[in-house]
Formats: C-alpha cells, sequence, structure tokens
C-alpha cells in the first residue's frame, strides 16, 4: 500500500487518490475498517467481498430504489442551478430499470431477459467478431492512436447501435450524450448542468425512435421495450428512459473493461505473452480484465430495514456503497489480489453484481471482451504506452480512462 494511501482522508471519496487507484485508498478500509461510516457523505462504505456479496444478493433488505427512496442532497454538494435540476435527474434516474425493486423489477427484466442470455448473445459473436476486424484493419504497425476513442468506444457503440437497430451515421452523437450521462456519480458541483444536456438529449434521440417501434415493432431492442408499453409495463417515459439506458450502460461497461484491459495487459507483458501464445486464454482473460481493473468502481443501495452487516448494525433508511474494487481484490477470496494473472481461475469477482441485479448485459460485454482480446493477441506484438500516468475521470461510479495513447508494435495483417 503507498503512503499516499495510508495518509489519506478515507471519507474523501472523490480524493485525487480514490479516483486515481481506489485499489490502494479502498484496499486500507478493507484492512481495517471493512464496514465503515463515511461521516462526510453520511453513508456505509462496504468493502469485503463476502459482505458485498451478501447486499446484493439481498434485494429484500437492500433495495436498489435509492432516487426514490432518499431525499436527501446529493454527495458532495451540487451548485444551485444543480439544485433547480435535481427533480429532473431523479425522474431520469428513478425510471431507470436498475432503480427498481420487485415486482417491478422483476416485470421489466423479464421483458429484456431473453434477449441478453448468453445463448442470445452468442448468435451475435460473428458480428462482433466481424466489427473487431474491421477496427483493427484501420490500424498500422507503428501507428500511435488513443485505445479510449480508436478501438474502446467505437467497438460497443457500433455493436449497440446494430442491436438497437440505430443508424450508423448516429454513433458519434451516442457516444457524446453517453458522456455528459457520465456525469451522474462525478463531484463537481456544476455535473448537473453537463448531466442534464446529456438526459435532454437522449431522451430527445429516443422519442422518434420509440414512436416508430410502437407503430410498426421490429426484432430490435427498442422494438422489445416497446412491447413492455404495450402490454402495461411502462409508460412512454420509462420507455424512454430505458431506451436511453440500453445505448448508454449497453456500451459504457465494454469501453472501460477495453481500456482498462489493455492498460493491465500492457503494465503487465508477460500476462500479454501468455495470451498470444494461447489466444484461448481471451475468455479467462477477460474475467481477470474485469476482475482486476473493473468498468466499475462502486453501486450504492439504501436500507430497507435494520440489518447486521459484519459487527455493525445498517439502520433503515441508511445509504450504502460497496466498492467493486476493494472487494474483487479481497486476499481472503483471490491469491496474489493485487497481481494480473491471464489464466486466473476460478475467478468468483463481481464486477458485473449479483442475484436478481447481475448485469443485464454481461453476456454482451464479456463476447465484446474476448473477441477483442483474442484478436490483438492474434495480430499485434505489442502496445508501447505514450501516457506514462494515465488519468481517470472524476466518478465515484466509473472507472474511465481520460485518453490511453498506445503505439502498436508488431504486425497487422
Amino acid at each position: 500500500m503507498t503512503s499516499t494511501a495510508q495518509h489519506a482522508d478515507l471519507d474523501d471519496l472523490f480524493a485525487d487518490d480514490a479516483i486515481r487507484d481506489p485499489y490502494a485508498f479502498f484496499g486500507r478500509l478493507r484492512e481495517t475498517d471493512p464496514v465503515h461510516w463515511n461521516a462526510r457523505h453520511q453513508l456505509w462504505i462496504i468493502t469485503r467481498h463476502a459482505d458485498v456479496l451478501t447486499i446484493v444478493r439481498d434485494h429484500a433488505a437492500f433495495s436498489s430504489a435509492v432516487i426514490q427512496s432518499d431525499r436527501r442532497p446529493p454527495y458532495p454538494p451540487v451548485d444551485d442551478n444543480g439544485v433547480a435540476l435535481l427533480d429532473e435527474v431523479r425522474r431520469f434516474r428513478g425510471a431507470q430499470l436498475v432503480e427498481q425493486d420487485p415486482p417491478r423489477h422483476t416485470n421489466m427484466r423479464r421483458l429484456l431477459h431473453q434477449y441478453f442470455t448468453a445463448q442470445a448473445i452468442e448468435a451475435w459473436r460473428p458480428f462482433i467478431r466481424s466489427a473487431v476486424a474491421e477496427l483493427l484493419d484501420e490500424l498500422r504497425p507503428g501507428t500511435t492512436f488513443d485505445v479510449m476513442t480508436a478501438l474502446a468506444a467505437p467497438l460497443p457503440v457500433r455493436v449497440i447501435a446494430h442491436l438497437m437497430d440505430v443508424p450508423p451515421t448516429d454513433r458519434a452523437k451516442l457516444r457524446e450524450y453517453a458522456d455528459k450521462l457520465l456525469y451522474i456519480n462525478r463531484g463537481e458541483p456544476n455535473r448537473f448542468a453537463t448531466l442534464v444536456e446529456g438526459i435532454r438529449g437522449m431522451l430527445d434521440y429516443a422519442a422518434p425512435l420509440a414512436d416508430a417501434r410502437v407503430s410498426e415493432p421490429g426484432t430490435d431492442f427498442i422494438s422489445v421495450l416497446a412491447k413492455g408499453e404495450h402490454l402495461g409495463i411502462m409508460d412512454r417515459y420509462e420507455l424512454l428512459v430505458n431506451c436511453a439506458l440500453l445505448l448508454f450502460a449497453g456500451h459504457e461497461t465494454t469501453v472501460n473493461l477495453i481500456g482498462n484491459g489493455i492498460l493491465a495487459f500492457i503494465r503487465n507483458p508477460d500476462e500479454w505473452e501468455k495470451l498470444r501464445a494461447n489466444p484461448e486464454l481471451a475468455r479467462r482473460a477477460t474475467e481477470e480484465c474485469l476482475r482486476f481493473d473493473p468498468p466499475v468502481t462502486s453501486t450504492q443501495r439504501i436500507a430497507a430495514a435494520d440489518i447486521a452487516i459484519g459487527d455493525r448494525t445498517i439502520r433503515k433508511g441508511e445509504r450504502l456503497r460497496w466498492i467493486i474494487a476493494a472487494a474483487n481484490r479481497d486476499p481472503e477470496v483471490f491469491p496474489e489480489p493485487d497481481q494480473f494473472h491471464a489464466d486466473r481461475h476460478p475467478n468468483p469477482h463481481i464486477s458485473l453484481g449479483a442475484g436478481i441485479h447481475f448485469c443485464l448485459g454481461a453476456a454482451l460485454a464479456r463476447v465484446e471482451g474476448q473477441e477483442l482480446f483474442r484478436a490483438l493477441a492474434e495480430r499485434v506484438s505489442a502496445f508501447r504506452l505514450e501516457t506514462p500516468e494515465p488519468e481517470y475521470q472524476p466518478s465515484i461510479q466509473f472507472r474511465s480512462l481520460r485518453e490511453l495513447r498506445v503505439t502498436i508494435e508488431g504486425p497487422l495483417e
């Protein structure tokens, strides 16, 4: 553990140390106070793997309807303009599938689940493989480029746009809106201004698509949501919000998986050589990328009843945030937790959740990661890092690189 982490203010969730290296920062809490009351932001911080798994699986005691249930002001505080926008933000977030508890969650998820099973997504693997090949065909040996804008974002945006039957010409627009939606869990006082631009932009974009699918349903994911309106599972606003959620969440996890995964391989060249020698390791390597530097750092819940976790009692109505980054490095579960092993097995990480809120798009993210890492191992000898100290977006939720400039070494036939 770094000396910086040892002397950090462990209640400052948006400190530079917490954003740059959440593993050292929250690792100290896991070692010293794994069920920690954060007095600054008035919530519990949970860092131990076993405790996180208990919370994730107990949807009755730990509600996902945080935005609907918690009327306390945002943390950290927002400016006056943010206060004026708060109801709009709450309405948008509160209508999302991920913010629902049973039975509403059950009905909404059942509508989509069959389209996101591992078996269903396997049918899309040839398309994803082709999309990967097209992106790599655009690169040349000796080329210096930003991984985030050349690979990490274009691949999943291309895939989700295809699955939702969105015109290819709109991909850049979707990414622009997604970047603004990422402000939801940032720390700047003025963050809601940019966030609401993204909310309004995404809803305005989704409206005519939803109108068309309600009138003439197809086989795409927006048509599936439109069916939900027809069945009375959701109203039109909820339809639009969850279109926006699929367009955003349907690619953001993979963006971070790819960026963080490539960086992990660059920093662990022996593991890259291991994958190059056996590209069939891509499945296990993808799981290790998800564990080692997960796309999502943390997620929140609100207690629906008094319940004991460890030696602490969490009271009904208290907020809590579990730290995936800390749980995935728990030495009680993972041998050599701070080491990146491309062939690690078993690998019980919780980067994609568990229980009824297990990530709906988990199979899609996994296949995208597998196909990209496999193709890179087959076509690229090595990457040279041109961003010596990568910086991250200042978010407590998403582990998102601002930029990752690299140079390709070796053939790209």
